[in-house]
């Protein structure tokens, strides 16, 4: 069992270089940190990051460190108590980097991995485990690639994304590295004013629009499927979708059949978000005319019950984006992955735009059996997720 006897708290910068939480725990076992990304293409029903700020979530875990004090951990369930005690003082980013420190404890006290802390059950069931299939981003646009005075200069869609099937995670991630290396080149052809820069997830940023993009991607030699995250949200404004690159308005029943013609067009197998966040209903649509892709709920869904529940009665996705510093509450998250899981629908773990050197949602997707991975391709911070969950994989072998 895992004895909490001190709690602190301070800021350090996320991969955006802006200030996150970073939670440090003092237990009868050592000590274990754990910190939490920071997103900018955030769903409006998302929890909040903090209560009021990030330094008063600081001041105010400091004051509850007595509280944790009397708290002893022995299973992940016992999170509960921890989340009774912070229920309404401080924020779902405060919350989330807690519990991944206390995992740490745990994990070290009864020397088994975080991923085994979370189901026990697949230890018996090794042969049948799902290992999860990387989703990486390429080539950004939207928010993470935000040119407020040249919104022209950039794709609207927010992501495109590489998802390999390889067989493996180490084979999948070099898959990824590989294009994402050769379409610097690509780009320098097809794209004049290609600055070889890179936006908040180190994709490459460029002046193509989504459909010449796709073209390029889709002409690329690979074992892969395509993705893209719409994050329609992002350019939904009086009840139209506005879009800048090139410059033109579309109606909802517009946006139905652009969406339509992308994913048979390029082959697109992976559509986060192509409505925005309040539309149940072009979603479902969407998934009746094609049950083969994966229509993704991120922004409709934000990682909360209540919206879940309602996609499943509405039938609006088959898969969904889980982002554990939404919720928090990694008791919620379990929740979330079992509710998905006795509803067929698959679960993709995702990063944020702002992320740490925090390594555990790697063990988070495997051990709530998610069939994606979403966490880049390079970039410090999205490598070291990536090589936890090969190292996840070596040790299964």
């Amino acid at each position: 069992m895992v004895l909490i006897k001190k709690v602190s708290a301070k800021h350090i910068p996320d991969s955006r270089k802006e200030k996150t939480i970073f939670v440090e725990i003092n237990t009868n076992v050592g000590s274990f940190s754990g910190s939490s990304p920071t997103g900018k293409s955030t769903g409006k029903y998302e929890a909040k990051p903090y209560k009021k700020n990030l330094e008063k979530d600081i001041e105010t875990i400091k004051k509850f460190s007595d509280y944790f004090s009397d708290e002893i951990i022995d299973t992940f369930d016992d999170l509960r108590r921890v989340e009774d005690i912070a229920d309404g003082h401080f924020g779902a980013n405060t919350l989330f980097a807690l519990e991944s420190a206390i995992l740490k404890a745990l994990s070290k006290e009864k020397k088994k991995e975080v991923w085994e802390l979370l189901n026990p059950a697949l230890q018996k069931e090794r042969e049948s485990l799902i290992l999860p299939r990387p989703v990486g981003n390429c080539i950004g646009g939207g928010k993470h690639s935000d040119s407020k005075e040249n919104p022209n200069k950039r794709p609207d869609f927010q992501e495109f994304l590489l998802i390999p099937k390889e067989g493996s995670i180490k084979s999948d991630f070099e898959v990824n590295k590989r294009i994402k290396k050769e379409l610097e080149s690509f780009l320098s052809k097809k794209d004049k004013q290609f600055k070889k820069k890179r936006n908040d997830e180190d994709a490459w940023e460029t002046t193509l629009n989504e459909k010449e993009i796709l073209e390029l991607l889709s002409s690329l030699k690979g074992n892969f499927d395509l993705g893209v995250d719409v994050a329609a949200s992002g350019f939904y404004k009086r009840k139209k979708y506005q879009y800048y690159n090139p410059l033109l308005q579309r109606k909802k029943e517009e946006q139905f059949l652009y969406i339509s013609n992308l994913i048979k067009n390029y082959n697109v197998f992976y559509i986060e978000d192509p409505f925005e966040e309040e539309d149940f209903e072009s979603h479902a649509k969407l998934l009746e005319k094609f049950p083969e892709s994966l229509i993704v709920g991120d922004d409709l869904i934000v990682t909360n019950y209540k919206r879940f529940e309602k996609a499943i009665k509405t039938k609006s996705v088959n898969a969904i984006i889980v982002k554990p510093n939404q919720n928090g509450s990694l008791m919620e998250v379990k929740r979330i992955c079992q509710l998905a899981k006795s509803n067929n629908i698959k679960i993709v773990f995702s990063h944020r735009s702002g992320e740490t050197e925090e390594g555990i949602l790697a063990d988070l997707a495997f051990g709530f059996q998610a069939e994606f991975f979403k966490a880049g391709i390079t970039g410090k911070e999205r490598e070291i997720k990536m090589k936890r969950l090969i190292e996840i994989e070596k040790k299964l072998k």
